[in-house]
């Protein structure tokens, strides 16, 4: 009996904007020659990070079915998301209503004995994160991405040109050629773009190209003189784990403001009744939030909305540690959380790309819902942190170089021609 064939098949993909315009690639590489056997890369509309990377697992498994529909293979897949590859390995759940669907799509592929994950650094997934790269170019161009006009492997050596086949249609020379010719020949049709970020959830496609959707920012587009959404963000009171400094999430205990939390909110009540700007309240469904924003609707007479989007990161087994116990217990996870927006916390917590996801859908509800108006959000440090990332196109670092105090208030304006301006950052003076 002939032993399984061996492959590599290396992926990625990218969101610029997360969720914005979203391309992936794929490569299948026979690891005994170093030779690419079938590139693919696509540019998919608006979408997320991990959609797009997803996106590029099921394409490099797709790929190899293709490649070899009649050979048993053992694939090794590697890739720089941290995400997919401890989900598709079972070591993390899969929470996100996103993600389930892709990852079964990927478990379907192949059986699951003949595929392993391996998580790699992103130097070392250049040519997957270059065909990614290469398919949101060609989308921002309002195309799709060709293989002639790819150099993303341009050092790694090819597989040579195979003769017609000559053996059953169904054997892997004739596999091979033929997925090879249909890649090469193939020229996709241009990528629709949803018409918002829950359309592309939903797999909808508008009649417009994602280039002509794309809203003009910056001081090129034609301004909006109309009055913005105007979210003020504040950051709920202390709790008895805020002086402590210990991960305080959506997925542990949900403490009460302390009593140095309820003066915060009461200052923050009296500032917000001078101010007498704000028109509506809504808040994370979590009790320190919940009691900030009841101390602010007494005193403006207002009801409290509840948002489960508002809430906190689930920092899952870290809840309630210090930085240092994580450190000293979950080493080597803490330190890929640093370093990559898509690990997420031990036990299954969220990363902070799908927190973005999130937040980014609420945010899209609230400004529809309150267009023109000043609402007050009274949420969590992750939450606000990431509405300002997002409002400025900073990257996912940004969120380590902010600092928001407990009871503290920020403010972006959301126009309706997609210009948010930031206008206030971590304000306490109402706090004394």
């Amino acid at each position: 009996m002939a032993a399984p064939r061996q492959l590599v098949v290396e992926a990625d993909g990218g969101s610029r904007g997360n969720p914005g315009p979203a391309g992936y690639g794929a490569v299948v590489i026979d690891p005994d020659t170093a030779q690419v056997l079938a590139e693919a890369a696509e540019f998919i509309g608006v979408a997320s990070n991990n959609v797009a990377e997803y996106r590029g697992l099921i394409a490099g498994l797709t790929a190899v079915r293709d490649l070899f529909p009649d050979t048993d293979v053992r694939v090794l897949v590697r890739m720089d998301s941290k995400l997919v590859v401890e989900q598709m390995s079972g070591r993390w759940k899969i929470k996100h209503p996103d993600m389930k669907p892709l990852a079964a799509r990927a478990a379907e592929i192949l059986p699951a004995s003949s595929v392993t994950y391996e998580w790699i650094p992103r130097a070392e997934n250049k040519h997957a994160d270059r065909l990614a790269n290469e398919a949101m170019d060609a989308g921002r161009r309002g195309g799709q991405w060709e293989p002639s006009s790819s150099t993303a492997g341009l050092d790694t050596p090819r597989a040579a040109p195979e003769p017609e086949p000559s053996g059953p249609p169904g054997d892997a020379a004739a596999g091979a050629a033929k997925v090879r010719a249909a890649m090469a020949a193939a020229r996709p049709a241009p990528a629709r773009a949803p018409e918002s970020p829950q359309a592309a959830r939903a797999g909808q496609a508008p009649d417009v190209p994602q280039a002509a959707q794309a809203p003009q920012v910056g001081w090129g587009s034609a301004p909006d003189l109309g009055s913005p959404a105007t979210f003020v963000l504040l950051r709920h009171g202390e709790t008895v784990l805020t002086p402590e400094k210990r991960f305080s999430g959506s997925g542990g205990g949900d403490p009460e403001l302390s009593a140095i939390g309820r003066d915060q909110a009461a200052r923050a009540a009296d500032a917000f009744a001078a101010r007498g700007t704000v028109q509506e309240i809504v808040s994370s469904p979590l009790r320190r939030c919940r009691e900030t924003a009841v101390a602010v609707a007494d005193r403006l007479g207002l009801e409290v909305r509840i948002e489960e989007g508002l809430r906190e990161t689930d920092f899952g087994a870290w809840e309630g540690l210090t930085f240092a116990e994580v450190r000293e217990r979950f080493g080597s996870d803490l330190s890929a959380w640093l370093a990559s927006p898509e690990a997420a916390p031990t036990g299954g917590g969220e990363s902070f790309t799908e927190v973005a996801e999130r937040v980014a859908a609420t945010r899209d509800r609230l400004i529809a819902a309150y267009a023109g108006r000043t609402v007050l959000l009274v949420t969590h440090v992750t939450p606000i942190k990431t509405l300002v990332r997002l409002a400025l196109g900073a990257p996912p670092e940004s969120l380590f170089r902010m600092e928001l105090s407990p009871a503290s208030l920020s403010v972006v304006a959301y126009y309706a021609d997609g210009n948010p301006s930031l206008r206030l950052l971590n304000d306490t003076s109402h706090l004394g």
